[in-house]
């Protein structure tokens, strides 16, 4: 599957922003805590515009962090669809192409002035209609590990991702297994 680079970033985006969210059965910890944390996230991608952040800007971007999630927990393309929609049409998308900062031309769907949240909608909503667009709605998953399900998107070739990460998660399942054959087979 190709998928533009800034396309990639924004699905990057969408998956920390979901992951800051705090876990439904786990620690009620919330990755995004303050306004500091929501300018660690703006830093570590670099999203642009941005101006000076505050509480309102946290809490709108909480908000949208939710409506991510229910992307990635929709049972089908059309129930994704829809939310995706809507959450786009919220951000009063405005299309322009733009090559900055060392970048090749590219398109943001943020509209000038617009704050963090709507930026993180409008672009990130595009990103994820684009994954609907292109038949790609089973790539936005929850790990399939015990305790996490944590949102990561599949970009394997066979779509066969079943965790985060394969060296956590992943590596824990395996090593699980491998020790619960060992004791089966000692005996």
């Amino acid at each position: 599957m190709l998928i533009p680079h800034d396309t990639r970033i924004a699905l990057d985006v969408v998956v920390d922003l979901v992951n800051t969210a705090p876990e439904r059965d786990g620690p009620a910890e919330d990755g995004l805590g303050d306004v500091s944390s929501l300018y660690t996230l703006v830093e570590k991608y670099s999203i642009s515009d941005v101006g000076d952040l505050g509480e309102h800007d946290l809490d709108a971007v909480r908000e949208v962090r939710d409506r991510f999630e229910s992307v990635f927990t929709a049972p089908d393309a059309r129930t994704a669809a829809e939310l995706i929609n809507r959450l786009v049409a919220s951000a009063g998308t405005t299309p322009r192409l733009t090559d900055h900062d060392g970048y090749d031309w590219h398109v943001h769907y943020f509209a000038p002035g617009a704050s963090v949240a709507e930026h993180l909608a409008a672009d990130c909503g595009m990103a994820l209609a684009f994954m609907i667009v292109a038949g790609e709605q089973e790539r936005l998953r929850r790990c399939e590990a015990p305790g996490c399900g944590r949102a990561f998107v599949d970009l394997s070739r066979n779509r066969s991702r079943r965790y985060c990460d394969s060296r956590t998660c992943g590596n824990r399942l395996h090593v699980a297994a491998y020790r619960a054959r060992r004791r089966e087979a000692a005996g």
